[in-house]
């Protein structure tokens, strides 16, 4: 009988949350790994290439390949996306920031990973829901990460209702994110839906040079005058 091949490993890694000299804010680990990885599945590879570039500046990036994993991308192309790791070749799944396949593309080719017995490897790095968590003041040990808000006013404040209700029934945080050219909008809305007492936490720019991380209440919000026009955020609330 001849030798079953062995797999190769699928990577997950992380991405900065902003443009900082990489390996400030991620471990030597991503270096090690993207040095010796070039087949790679990515959200844009405009992006990607920069990044890797950034990390191991000698490597041959005519070598590179790019599976591409975003919102424009068929279901029906992505169980031919780990085909280098069945031939034993290692892969990278790799954000455009922060941590794939949280509050990212990345969980389904995770997913198939796991269906077809491929190691997977998730790496060190920022996530800016954990880091707004950890420095929120709210309740780590039980907490619900919403995703997007709705856009329409009603459906937005019944839903910020029902989520206050459930953290003051519960004893937990919930946590959410907004389109960045509304991050204004959002605030403003949270301060006149939630009660008085709720209090909110908005993270922004994390670990950029220009980080600001305030948690008060809904009323002391309102004496609060800041601008989060297109500037990443997180929004924690919890009554």
């Amino acid at each position: 009988m001849g030798n079953v091949q062995k797999k190769g490993k699928l990577y997950l890694i992380p991405n900065r949350l902003g443009d900082l000299p990489p390996l400030e804010v991620l471990p030597l680990s991503i270096r090690k790994v993207i040095n010796e990885i070039d087949h790679y599945i990515v959200e844009n590879e405009k992006v990607a290439r920069h990044f890797i570039k950034k990390i191991v500046p000698s490597k041959s990036q005519p070598n590179l390949e790019f599976k591409l994993l975003n919102k424009f991308t068929s279901d029906l192309e992505i169980p031919s996306f780990l085909e280098a790791c069945e031939q034993g070749i290692n892969m990278g799944l790799l954000s455009d920031a922060g941590c794939p396949g949280v509050a990212d593309p990345g969980a389904q080719v995770v997913a198939l990973a796991h269906q077809n017995n491929i190691q997977v490897v998730p790496l060190v790095g920022p996530s800016s829901i954990l880091l707004a968590l950890m420095s929120s003041g709210l309740n780590g040990q039980s907490f619900t990460f919403h995703g997007y808000l709705p856009i329409d006013n009603q459906e937005r404040k019944h839903l910020v209702k029902k989520i206050e209700k459930t953290s003051l029934e519960q004893n937990q945080a919930q946590i959410f994110i907004e389109t960045p050219y509304r991050n204004n909008k959002l605030l403003i809305s949270l301060i006149s839906t939630l009660q008085a007492s709720t209090r909110i936490c908005v993270a922004v720019d994390l670990t950029l040079s220009t980080e600001f991380i305030k948690t008060q209440t809904a009323a002391e919000w309102k004496k609060t005058s800041i601008d989060l026009h297109k500037r990443p955020a997180i929004f924690l609330i919890q009554g």
